[in-house]
């Protein structure tokens, strides 16, 4: 057993986790913060996309950092339940007990990858929703409970038989994986490069699963008061654009938004953990944009931050042409003084408690152009 931890130290080691997760591999750092999360929250996650974008192997570089159980297959059609839940003892079948030989398959696993899960046919698939759901195998008059704590899903679509949404729905966390954009393509060569030449990143172990299991206990002491009338406002948004959140999804997303707030070494929710919709909420691939796109409207976002800030540096390069066709004392100049004056006050309120770099810079040099432009006006005005 793991000796007892205070909460600041059970949220570094998932911090933690989470950069050494994505260390190896070249911009995927939301497909290693959904299984991160994931494992925070004791939840299933699924990747969705075309084969050969890293998936299992972040998949089982999550569980040597945890050092827990793993099992890895690859379902079909034809896939048996002996392949995944371990054959039948034979020796005990003649003495007219039933049992399976469970070591090293699905049964024994703590993380579990299962590729193409929805290609399974209907008695595997019903065998894995027990498991995920219930943690029981029920095989034949036996049911096994099992340690399972998390299942990798993976697969190149989004299932549409009907049969099939129960098993869906049970995935909390949904992400799209798509192939690296061309900017990545460099760092992409390098590290395939040292991988072919069999220089991998090793896993040091980061922490264990009785510290996961302790990182789980904690969250549910996460205050999330401060953003539940946000989330309640984000999840009318998201019906009335079509896309349906179940009551038993609603309520485990609370689990995710707890779970980031831990990762962002927070004992309370803010608003900036309400991103966590991104990867719960979408269903059909074109989902994920379309969440993305009111997340970034409704949220204060690194992206909406920018985009903002950089309307309004654009707002002030337009009053800095027109004063310069303005003569001296022309009314004008007051109220472009006045609108820039609330300009300067937006960018407060915008970069407020933000620690991000990249938006404090920027928001820097916007305030620089304001003040320099404010000055001018000053002077014209003789003020």
């Amino acid at each position: 057993m793991s000796t007892q931890r205070q909460p600041e130290e059970l949220m570094k080691l998932a911090s933690q986790f989470l950069t050494e997760l994505e260390a190896p591999f070249v911009g995927r750092h939301e497909e290693s913060l959904v299984i991160t999360l994931a494992l925070m929250t004791g939840e299933h996650v699924v990747l969705i996309g075309e084969p050969g974008t890293a998936k299992s192997a972040i998949a089982r570089r999550s569980a040597d950092l945890l050092n827990a159980r793993f099992f890895k297959y690859l379902l079909t059609k034809f896939t048996e339940p002996s392949e995944l839940f371990g054959p039948l003892d034979i020796k005990s079948l003649r003495q007219g007990v039933y049992r399976r030989i469970t070591a090293g398959k699905l049964p024994e696993a703590e993380i579990a990858f299962l590729d193409e899960i929805f290609n399974a046919n209907s008695a595997v698939l019903n065998s894995i929703l027990s498991i995920m759901q219930e943690r029981v195998l029920y095989d034949g008059y036996t049911e096994i409970k099992v340690p399972l704590w998390t299942l990798v899903g993976a697969s190149n679509r989004v299932p549409e038989e009907p049969e099939l949404e129960a098993l869906y729905d049970r995935f909390l966390f949904r992400q799209s994986v798509r192939p690296l954009d061309e900017e990545s393509w460099d760092s992409l060569l390098d590290a395939a490069w040292k991988l072919e030449m069999g220089i991998s990143q090793s896993a040091p172990k980061v922490m264990t699963m009785d510290d996961l299991r302790a990182i789980n206990n904690l969250m549910f002491k996460v205050d999330l008061s401060p953003v539940k009338s946000k989330l309640i406002r984000l999840f009318m948004i998201m019906n009335e654009k079509e896309l349906h959140i179940s009551d038993r999804r609603k309520g485990k997303i609370l689990k995710a938004i707890a779970a980031h707030a831990m990762l962002e070494g927070r004992m309370q929710a803010t608003e900036s953990d309400l991103i966590v919709l991104r990867y719960t909420v979408p269903k059909d691939i074109d989902d994920f944009d379309k969440v993305n796109t009111i997340l970034v409207e409704e949220l204060k976002t690194k992206e909406r931050i920018l985009r903002e800030l950089d309307e309004i540096a654009n707002n002030v390069k337009n009053a800095e042409k027109s004063i310069k066709e303005l003569e001296a004392f022309d009314p004008r100049l007051l109220d472009i003084y006045k609108n820039l004056k609330v300009a300067k006050g937006k960018i407060q309120s915008l970069v407020q408690d933000v620690e991000d770099e990249e938006v404090r810079k920027k928001a820097e040099e916007v305030d620089e152009m304001i003040e320099n432009l404010t000055q001018e006006i000053m002077i014209k005005l003789n003020m």
